[in-house]
């Protein structure tokens, strides 16, 4: 399947078709060791709110053990937590979204699929989020929004979480600089200035 991801935004693979939101679907919001659960109550509210869909709070749990690396500093596989979390859903939920404040990566390709130069840089890349698209599975991570402002941080975090699980319901990135699907090409500025909405022709898509 398909995955996205985020901080630096790029497609590996491009979306192919979009899911219409159902009112009856669940996602379960993951919260994993030390993330607070009153910021997860949030965003989970936030989902909720934005796409018209019902959410649950999981019971909090480690990170899987099997995504930890120690390449260029300790983090945790985006690619593998996903993985996980699809292979191991459960059955009353539709999508399950994870929420972490560890640092998680991605190995970046170019277009032929080796890894993008320098390799040194790429190979094992912190994003802030991962997501299948369109898929089950998600990932966001806090730990590269930080900013003096925690409104703003935390303003960051909803915009990503939002992003990450768009790509979950089909969404691909969007051209609108606006669109909060918009791409942000290894600059985190390109979320600040990006609004907490779809354009229409995400909207459209989404058939919202």
């Amino acid at each position: 399947m398909k995955f996205v991801v985020s901080l630096v935004l790029i497609f590996l693979f491009s979306c192919s078709k979009s899911e219409k939101i159902a009112a009856n679907k669940v996602v379960g919001i993951q919260i994993y060791d030390g993330f607070p659960k009153e910021k997860a109550i949030v965003l989970a509210q936030e989902v909720t709110k934005f796409y018209k869909i019902k959410t649950f709070i999981l019971p909090e749990i480690e990170l899987p053990k099997q995504a930890f690396v120690n390449i260029k500093s300790p983090r945790y596989r985006a690619d593998s937590i996903i993985t996980i979390q699809k292979r191991t859903i459960n059955d009353s939920l539709d999508f399950v979204l994870g929420l972490t404040h560890k640092d998680i990566s991605i190995t970046k390709h170019d277009i032929k699929g080796n890894i993008k130069e320098p390799k040194w840089k790429y190979n094992d890349f912190g994003v802030m989020g991962l997501a299948y698209c369109p898929g089950k599975s998600s990932i966001v991570s806090s730990f590269r929004l930080k900013h003096k402002d925690k409104s703003l941080e935390f303003s960051r975090l909803k915009k990503v979480v939002i992003h990450e699980f768009g790509h979950n319901l089909g969404l691909p990135h969007c051209p609108n600089k606006n669109c909060v699907m918009t791409s942000a090409a290894e600059k985190i500025s390109t979320i600040d200035n990006e609004k907490m909405e779809l354009c229409q022709k995400c909207k459209i898509q989404l058939k919202i």
